[in-house]
């Protein structure tokens, strides 16, 4: 029984993938508002009613790559080791996702991320709907964080502060720097940011 699930798990995340993929190459070869969800099923080669069941808006044909880090900042302070101070473990975090050059820090250079990034902040609906996770992952985070007011004010000043220092590498790198190049730059930023916070 334990295999069969196995499989259908295996086989369910090999269609995702599939339509995903269909999916963006679609969207960075015509652009998202030209590709209608009926040319992302037939490229995928599945109906819009399996589509649909995978992803439940076009938007989330793209921002599901997002959905590995939804409530990611809730995770990494509810995780902390004990004694570290909730901030100290976000800038870290943020640390190291520029030490692996984690896309989601803006500090990669890789040419399909630099794409993938340039549809989802050139796209209105995309940039709309990513503003939304945001708004769940402070809520998230605010949660973790308790204190009420103060708690919300903290997590949507941890957030903000995320996701203008994202902004601000992503940028550098869509003007032709090199990741290596702008990481020196990356950690000031981020060490004078997060200590501002603190």
């Amino acid at each position: 029984m334990n295999e069969e699930t196995g499989l259908r798990a295996r086989k369910k995340a090999r269609t995702r993938d599939g339509i995903a993929g269909a999916a963006i190459d679609l969207f960075l070869a015509r652009g998202f508002d030209v590709v209608s969800i009926n040319d992302v099923a037939a490229a995928a080669e599945v109906s819009k009613p399996t589509l649909f069941r995978y992803f439940p808006s076009k938007e989330d044909l793209v921002l599901h790559r997002f959905a590995d880090h939804h409530g990611e900042s809730a995770r990494v302070v509810r995780e902390r080791p004990a004694g570290v101070p909730p901030m100290e473990a976000l800038h870290g975090h943020f640390r190291a996702g520029l030490d692996r050059r984690d896309p989601v820090t803006g500090l990669n250079d890789h040419p399909q991320v630099i794409a993938f990034h340039r549809l989802v902040f050139g796209t209105p609906s995309l940039a709309g709907r990513l503003n939304q996770y945001m708004v769940e992952d402070e809520q998230a985070l605010a949660d973790v964080l308790g204190d009420g007011i103060e708690g919300r004010l903290r997590a949507a000043l941890a957030l903000a502060v995320h996701r203008v220092l994202s902004r601000a590498n992503w940028q550098k790198i869509a003007d032709g720097r090199t990741a290596d190049d702008v990481h020196p730059e990356a950690v000031a930023d981020a060490d004078l940011a997060f200590g501002r916070l603190r």
